[in-house]
C-alpha cells in the first residue's frame, strides 16, 4: 500500500506515467460458515483411513479458494489475519472435506533469543530477514479428531513451502518459525514434526511500542529449510539489499546564547522559534527597558505581542528548550542542588489586567500571579539554569478557606508545587544520570508527602529541607529534635553572618550534631508509612547581648554519617540564598512587575524570556567569579567586547586579544555604577544589570560607526580630525 501511494503521488505530479487502474476485487461480505466447510458430523478415523490429503496453495485476490479459507480461519482463535508482509496461505483437503488450513508471512521483525541463537548482528539482521518466514496461522478444523494430523501436515507444506515460495516471490526461504502462545497450546505437534524451541518471548507483542508487556510469553520455534540456513543468514551479500538511512545530520552549532536557550522550544513553527530568540536577545539587551523599547521599532513591538497572543506560545513551551540546555549543565557536574522557593509578582498598579488573583492576605488587596521557581546550582554557588518552574493565579472564590487545609490532601493545595517540582527533577534526572539532584527547600517545604515520596522508589532526586514542624519518632520514641540534641557535639563550624540593618557583620562559631532518625507519619495522615532520614541541628553558641543565636534544624534523604557530612549538608542548605537574589533579579532587574501586557497568559508567556534573561544576568556575575582568567569570549559575541574595550579604554581600536570574563566583568559593572574600590569586592547584579543596558547601545553604535569610512588623520585623543 505505501507503495502504491508513492506512485500515485509521482503519477499526480506528472513525473510517471501510470496505466489505467483495473477495477478492484470485489469485497466479498462476511458471512457465516458455508455448506462447503461447515461439518455435517465429527470425523474421527486414523491417519491411514482418512485417505489422501490434497494440500492446495490459495491463489491472489478474491477466488472461491481464497473465501473459503477466510471462511475456515473464523474458527482459528486469532482470525484470519491480517497477515503481514508476504504471505502464503493453503487448504488442505480430504475426501471427506477440507480438514485443515494454514498461512506463512514475514518474520518477526526483532526478537531478542532468535537474534542470539543466529548469531545475527544488526546488518544481517536486515540483509536477510527475509529469508525467514513465520507460520503465523495453523488451523485443524474443531471436528477433525485424527491422531497425529498435525504434524504430518507440517512435514507435509513445509516439504513444498521454498518452491511455493520461490514460485511467488523469487527467492527461497531457509528458516521458518514460530509463536506457541501459552498456557493455551504447549506445541507438542511443532515438536513431533521435529521443529525446535530455542527462545521464550518476553510478552510484548509486535504492536507494543511503550514496551508495556502484557500480552503473554510463547515459545518461540524454528524449522530449518536447508541445512547451512545459520551460514546463509549470517552471510553478507557484495551488494547490499537495504541501505541503512543515512544518520540525520547533525543541528548547526547555536549561533549565540538565545538560540542556545530558547532554539528548541517545541512551538511547532520555525517563525515562531526565530521571533522567540529575537525578544529575548532584546529583553536581555534592555533588561530595564518595556517591552516597546526593548524592541525599539513599531514593527518588532507588534510582532512580539503577536507572538506572545500565539495560541501555542505559553510558559512551559518556552522554557522547554531552557530545561534541556539546564539539564545539559547539570550533567557536568557531580551533585548539583535543585533550589526550591515561591515569591509572587504584584501587578496591582495595572488594574486594567485581566485574568489575575489575590496575593495578599486580603481578599481585596494586591493582585498579581504566584511563581514557584526550581534553579540549578553547582557547589560553588553558579546557577546553571531552572528545572522547572510554575506559575499561577488564585481563585478570589477559594480565598479564606485556609481553615480547611488540613481536611484536604496535598494535591488539592497549593502545597502541591513542592511535590511537582520533585516530579519534574525526577524527569531531568534521566537527562543526566551521572549527576545527583537534590531538592532544597525553606521552612515552607517541610511537607511529610514529600520525604515519603523521595523514599518510595529508588534513584529519586534527595531532599533538604530546613524542618519547621515538631515530628515525633516511631515506636513512641519522643520527639525527633528532642532525640538530636541528646548526641554529643559533633564538632564546632565558624559561619560568616553578614551584615542586616543595624546589626553588625559577625563570625558566628555554631555546635554541630546529627542523628539518624524514624520518623513518623503525622495523626492526620496516619495512612502514610514512616520514613528513614537524617537530621542534622546546628545551633550558635556565644552569640552578642541581644542577638538571636543561628539555629538550624535540616532534615535529609542523604546519608550523615560523620562531621564531615553534617558540615557538607550545612553548606548545601546555605547556597539556596541564591533563589533569594535569582528572584530580586528578576523583579528588579527584568522589571517584570511592570510589563503591561493586559492578560495574565500573556504575563505568563513574557516570564519565560525574563526568567531566562534574570538567570544569564545571574549567571554572568558568578561566572565572572568562579572561571575569572577564560577569556570574554566564552559570555560575549566579538564586536560586544570589542566595543566595550574601545569604550572604556577610549580607544579607538580594540586589541587583538579578548580580556578575560573577569575584567569585561568589571568593565560592565563599572558602566552600570560600580566603581571597583578596594572594599567594594566584586560587582553584584544589580550593577551588572544596569552595565548591560548600556553596553547594548554602546556595541549598537560600535557596528554603525566601524562600517563607515574613516576620513582624516586620527587625533591623540582617538577622535577622527
Amino acid at each position: 500500500m505505501t507503495a502504491r501511494l508513492a506512485l500515485q503521488e509521482l503519477a499526480d505530479q506528472g513525473q510517471l506515467p501510470l496505466p489505467p487502474a483495473r477495477p478492484s476485487p470485489q469485497r466479498v461480505p462476511r458471512v457465516e460458515l458455508s455448506a462447503a466447510v461447515a461439518p455435517e458430523q465429527a470425523l474421527e478415523c486414523s491417519l491411514a483411513e482418512l485417505g489422501e490429503l490434497e494440500v492446495v496453495l490459495v491463489g491472489k485476490g478474491g477466488s472461491a479458494l481464497s473465501r473459503q479459507w477466510n471462511e475456515l480461519m473464523r474458527q482459528h482463535y486469532l482470525g484470519p489475519g491480517p497477515l503481514c508482509g508476504a504471505q502464503l496461505r493453503y487448504v488442505v483437503r480430504s475426501a471427506r472435506g477440507p480438514v485443515a488450513a494454514l498461512a506463512f508471512s514475514a518474520a518477526a521483525r526483532r526478537l531478542r533469543g532468535r537474534e542470539h541463537w543466529l548469531g545475527w548482528g544488526e546488518a544481517a539482521r536486515r540483509e536477510n530477514l527475509h529469508l525467514v518466514v513465520n507460520n503465523s496461522r495453523f488451523l485443524i478444523l474443531p471436528h477433525v479428531q485424527v491422531p497425529n494430523l498435525a504434524s504430518h501436515l507440517l512435514s507435509r507444506v513445509l516439504a513444498g513451502l521454498g518452491d511455493d515460495w520461490q514460485a511467488r516471490y523469487g527467492y527461497r526461504p531457509v528458516l521458518v518459525e514460530t509463536f506457541v502462545e501459552r498456557p493455551r497450546f504447549q506445541g507438542a505437534c511443532y515438536r513431533a514434526a521435529n521443529w525446535q524451541v530455542i527462545a521464550l518471548s518476553s510478552g510484548r507483542g509486535r504492536q507494543d511500542r511503550g514496551h508495556q508487556g502484557g500480552r503473554g510469553q510463547k515459545l518461540y520455534l524454528v524449522y530449518p529449510l536447508q541445512k547451512d540456513f545459520r551460514a546463509v543468514l549470517q552471510r553478507l551479500p557484495e551488494r547490499l539489499r537495504l541501505v541503512p538511512p543515512p544518520p540525520p545530520p547533525l543541528p548547526p552549532p547555536p549561533a549565540d546564547w538565545a538560540e542556545e536557550e530558547f532554539g528548541r522550544a517545541p512551538l511547532g513553527e520555525v517563525r515562531l522559534r526565530r521571533r522567540l530568540c529575537t525578544l529575548a536577545r532584546d529583553l536581555y539587551a534592555r533588561p530595564l527597558a518595556a517591552l516597546p523599547q526593548a524592541c525599539g521599532t513599531r514593527a518588532k513591538t507588534k510582532a512580539a505581542y503577536r507572538f506572545l497572543d500565539h495560541g501555542r506560545v505559553n510558559l512551559q513551551n518556552i522554557l522547554a528548550s531552557h530545561y534541556q540546555s539546564s539539564a545539559a549543565r547539570a550533567g557536568r557536574e557531580p551533585v548539583v542542588l535543585a533550589v526550591q522557593d515561591t515569591t509572587s509578582l504584584n501587578y496591582s498598579t495595572h488594574p486594567a489586567t485581566e485574568q489575575l488573583g489575590p496575593i495578599g492576605s486580603q481578599a481585596e488587596g494586591a493582585v498579581g500571579m504566584w511563581v514557584h521557581s526550581t534553579l540549578a546550582f553547582n557547589l560553588a554557588g553558579t546557577p546553571l539554569g531552572l528545572l522547572d518552574v510554575q506559575c499561577w493565579v488564585r481563585d478570589p472564590e477559594e480565598f479564606g478557606k485556609k481553615h480547611q487545609r488540613y481536611e484536604r490532601p496535598l494535591e488539592a493545595k497549593e502545597s502541591v508545587r513542592w511535590l511537582r517540582s520533585l516530579e519534574a527533577l525526577e524527569q531531568r534526572q534521566a537527562a543526566c544520570p551521572q549527576t545527583r539532584l537534590i531538592s532544597v527547600g525553606d521552612r515552607e517545604a517541610d511537607l511529610y508527602e514529600l520525604f515519603v515520596w523521595a523514599k518510595a522508589k529508588p534513584g529519586r532526586p534527595g531532599l533538604l529541607v530546613r524542618a519547621e514542624r515538631q515530628r515525633l519518632l516511631t515506636e513512641e520514641q519522643g520527639p525527633v529534635w528532642a532525640q538530636v540534641e541528646s548526641q554529643a557535639v559533633a564538632g564546632q563550624l565558624e559561619v560568616k553572618v553578614p551584615r542586616r540593618g543595624n546589626r553588625a557583620a559577625r563570625v558566628a562559631v555554631v555546635e554541630v550534631r546529627f542523628a539518624a532518625v524514624a520518623v513518623c507519619a503525622p495523626k492526620r495522615k496516619a495512612h502514610l508509612p514512616p520514613v528513614s532520614l537524617w537530621a542534622v541541628l546546628a545551633r550558635e553558641v556565644g552569640a552578642p547581648p541581644g542577638t538571636e543565636g543561628l539555629e538550624w534544624r535540616l532534615l535529609s534523604t542523604e546519608p550523615v554519617g560523620d562531621f564531615a557530612a553534617a558540615v557538607e549538608k550545612l553548606r548545601w542548605y546555605t547556597l539556596r540564598w541564591g533563589i533569594e537574589v535569582f528572584h530580586r533579579v528578576l523583579k528588579s532587574g527584568c522589571q517584570i512587575e511592570t510589563r503591561r501586557l493586559g492578560q495574565a497568559d500573556r504575563l505568563a508567556a513574557c516570564l519565560g524570556i525574563d526568567l531566562v534573561v534574570a538567570w544569564r544576568i545571574y549567571h554572568l556575575t558568578k561566572l565572572g567569579r568562579e572561571t575569572p582568567l577564560v577569556p570574554a569570549t566564552v559570555y560575549f559575541e566579538e564586536y560586544e567586547w570589542q566595543a566595550l574595550v574601545a569604550f572604556v579604554k577610549r580607544q579607538p581600536e580594540p586589541p587583538q586579544e579578548p580580556p578575560t570574563l573577569r575584567e569585561a566583568v568589571r568593565m560592565v559593572a563599572g558602566l552600570g555604577g560600580f566603581l571597583g574600590r578596594k572594599g567594594d569586592g566584586e560587582p553584584g547584579t544589580e550593577t551588572l544589570w544596569r552595565g548591560l543596558q548600556r553596553l547594548d547601545d554602546i556595541a549598537e553604535a560600535y557596528l554603525v560607526f566601524r562600517s563607515a569610512p574613516k576620513e582624516g588623520p586620527v587625533s591623540s585623543d582617538g577622535r577622527y580630525g
